[in-house]
């Protein structure tokens, strides 16, 4: 594994011999794939180089190329004709250039088909969720420790990057809409903004500062209090429009927490959550779900079901023999 500060790296990964981190000279990433890449490669005379969506100018050993999505040119009014037309450009090189092309969803794999590569095969080796998200937990506790270090206790809460296909307007205006602020229920949304939403701010600045307080947008979360925000959040909903995967929902499942989930792109896969698997385009319907849910409380029942099937569906074990397979029987 290839860092330009290979400590920081080792934070994220266990201390196992047969994993060796490798220091990039470069920040540059165009001079990673120019130079550094390309040189590492020959120096440690590597098999197999995983590259996600890019990969180096200079092609010395076999690829297994990981592109996640192409929602850019699945709905491409989501983004500038710049952006999507330099994605195309290095995607559609790496696809062809790899010797293995994977991706995470049906979806996906469809998508890489239509828009960079006529390969007849692209794998599909789903994200897994993390153990961590389905061990036991205190939810008390949880608010307790939430409302201790952030000053609430009552919330909804979105966990995603802020872009326009992100939703992020829908949900407030659903939030909103439902005066769930008079309930005393915060609206908590995760993650940073990528791209900017203007009528989001627009909003948000005309609301009084009476309901404004209740509004909680932060990207600065550590792992362990994001898992005390999944676990202790009153409902979790994700109305992106568009997914090449869609994890955030799958870990609030695993974490036995209510979901409100998307059923478009990606995440059409996502069945399990029944009634709550909504058109994220359809306000109406969102704003019903979320009001049944704030006033039904929890079936832990039903709860403990989704987990158990997240758990079995979304394996990083499954999805690690796959891959193994791939790189010791397909291509040896």
């Amino acid at each position: 594994m290839a860092a330009y500060d290979p400590e920081k790296l080792k934070e994220h990964f266990p201390d196992k011999e047969n994993i060796v981190f490798l220091k990039y000279k470069n920040k540059s990433g165009f001079l990673r794939l120019a130079y550094d890449i390309p040189r590492l490669i020959k120096k440690h005379q590597v098999d197999f180089a995983h590259f996600q969506y890019i990969t180096p100018l200079v092609k010395n050993c076999k690829q297994v190329v990981t592109i996640h999505d192409v929602i850019f040119s699945d709905y491409p009014n989501e983004f500038s004709y710049p952006y999507r037309l330099l994605k195309r450009l290095l995607y559609k090189r790496s696809a062809c250039k790899a010797d293995i092309l994977t991706t995470v969803s049906a979806f996906s794999s469809g998508s890489i088909q239509k828009h960079l590569t006529n390969k007849s095969k692209v794998h599909i080796i789903r994200n897994g969720v993390s153990e961590h998200f389905f061990e036991p937990f205190d939810k008390g506790q949880c608010k307790i420790l939430i409302k201790e270090k952030y000053g609430f206790d009552k919330f909804i809460l979105y966990v995603s990057r802020i872009e326009p296909r992100k939703n992020h307007l829908a949900l407030l205006n659903a939030y909103l809409h439902l005066e769930l602020y008079k309930k005393g229920y915060h609206l908590a949304c995760i993650g940073h903004e990528t791209t900017e939403v203007p009528g989001l701010k627009k909003t948000i600045q005309s609301l009084p500062l009476s309901i404004r307080q209740f509004l909680f947008f932060n990207h600065s979360i550590c792992d362990a209090d994001l898992r005390s925000f999944y676990r202790a959040a009153d409902v979790f909903i994700y109305p992106s429009k568009a997914e090449g995967f869609g994890i955030p929902p799958l870990e609030a499942g695993a974490s036995r927490v209510p979901v409100i989930c998307s059923n478009t792109s990606a995440m059409k896969e996502f069945s399990f959550f029944g009634s709550q698997h909504i058109d994220p385009c359809d306000e109406e319907v969102m704003q019903t779900k979320l009001a049944e849910l704030i006033d039904a409380g929890n079936d832990q029942e039903k709860l403990e079901e989704i987990a158990q099937t997240i758990k079995e569906e979304y394996s990083w074990e499954r999805s690690a023999e796959k891959l193994y397979h791939l790189l010791t029987t397909d291509n040896t």
